[in-house]
């Protein structure tokens, strides 16, 4: 597109620790390439077992994304003297694969960072990861 390297990274944050890993291996990349990097969050959509409790279940994940970017701009504040990454929070309703491809896509990412699942049941049905190598469309780095 005219450019020589990324422009934008984007990392996939849902609060676990390969995803906190990831998301700072990708600040990393973003301060080293001079890219935006765009951290998102996708708030996960209510399933059938749990629609019930609908108005609690999306009330706590977007507290759940009010503290991840509190996280971020402590963290960025902690660093502010040595490094500055321009940055972006993002946030969406969807299934984290489907909300993370739509959102590479969308703002054109160079690259997309996620964590390692740390789910047992996805060694068997494929984590977001996967999922995101095989659709082939980004690189993909997945942190440990």
């Amino acid at each position: 597109m005219g450019t020589d390297g990324p422009g934008v990274i984007l990392a996939g944050l849902d609060g676990s620790d390969s995803s906190w890993r990831a998301t700072a291996y990708a600040a990393g990349l973003a301060r080293r390439q001079g890219a935006v990097l765009a951290v998102a969050y996708i708030q996960p959509i209510l399933g059938a077992a749990t629609a019930l409790a609908g108005a609690a279940v999306e009330e706590t994940t977007q507290e759940i994304a009010e503290e991840l970017l509190a996280a971020l701009r402590e963290a960025e504040h902690r660093v502010r003297e040595v490094w500055k990454v321009e940055w972006r929070f993002l946030t969406m309703r969807g299934d984290p694969y489907g909300g993370l491809a739509k959102l590479a896509d969308e703002l054109r990412a160079d690259a997309v960072v996620v964590g390692v699942s740390e789910q047992a049941g996805h060694k068997v049905i494929g984590s977001v990861a996967v999922r995101l190598v095989k659709a082939g469309r980004w690189p993909v780095t997945v942190v440990p």
